[in-house]
């Protein structure tokens, strides 16, 4: 049992990876700062390798800072202030448009522009709040870059770590592409489960399930990644 939470909990952390953060919900009291390296300069192992970095980083601030003893809207606007620095932290790295087209499939063929930019957003805003709460249960997990493979002239290639528990060791893949000269986080599988297929197939039940009325899809979407 404690091997299956520990699994569902590292799940939640690549998820947040995948796609995973849109947050529209920035305060103006959010002020911690956010590194800006250039990603065009970097290679993808190094940006994986910052952007873990910086992330694990905003998790130990937000539960410095945090007030358990506070009403609930005051930890409610904490919480959008924790998001929000994700999201800046994680726009850098994820394509997330490209990654919402890619959910959507075939289905994204026939649907309008408005309702891809729909979907994008309603997409990334699920994630937010859903998995931005998942980060937080993040404790004292060990996460390890492997070692580098040469990247030479490819526009594609697979970022590997492990995420070391106290009972399991896992496996997390990035699919990194290259983006308008930018190095981006495509995809992500962790344990064996690949993140883009699961979202899509999610897509594809919710479509037929509604009959392939796609504002209907969009409307009722829930990223979790037990729904369907």
């Amino acid at each position: 049992m404690v091997a299956k939470l520990l699994q569902t909990k590292l799940a939640v952390l690549a998820l947040c990876w995948a796609g995973l953060m849109f947050a529209g919900q920035a305060q103006a009291s959010c002020t911690a700062p956010v590194a800006t390296a250039d990603e065009a300069a970097i290679s993808p192992y190094q940006l994986i390798a910052t952007v873990t970095d910086e992330v694990l980083a905003e998790i130990d601030r937000h539960r410095a800072e945090r007030d358990d003893s506070a009403e609930e809207a005051l930890k409610e606007q904490q919480f959008d202030c924790f998001v929000a620095q994700v999201d800046r932290i994680l726009d850098k790295v994820v394509a997330f448009d490209w990654i919402a087209l890619k959910v959507m499939g075939g289905y994204g063929k026939a649907a309008s522009a408005e309702q891809k930019a729909q979907f994008a957003e309603a997409f990334r805003n699920g994630l937010v709040d859903t998995y931005g709460r998942g980060l937080l249960s993040y404790s004292s997990e060990k996460i390890v870059l492997l070692p580098e493979e040469e990247i030479g002239d490819k526009r594609k290639i697979t970022v590997r770590q492990q995420i070391v528990g106290a009972e399991a060791t896992y496996p997390l893949e990035y699919t990194m592409g290259l983006k308008d000269g930018q190095w981006k986080v495509l995809n992500v599988v962790i344990n064996g489960i690949n993140l883009g297929k699961t979202f899509r197939g999610q897509f594809t039940q919710s479509s037929q399930k509604n009959a392939g009325d796609i504002d209907k899809v969009i409307a009722s979407w829930d990223s979790g990644i037990n729904n369907g």
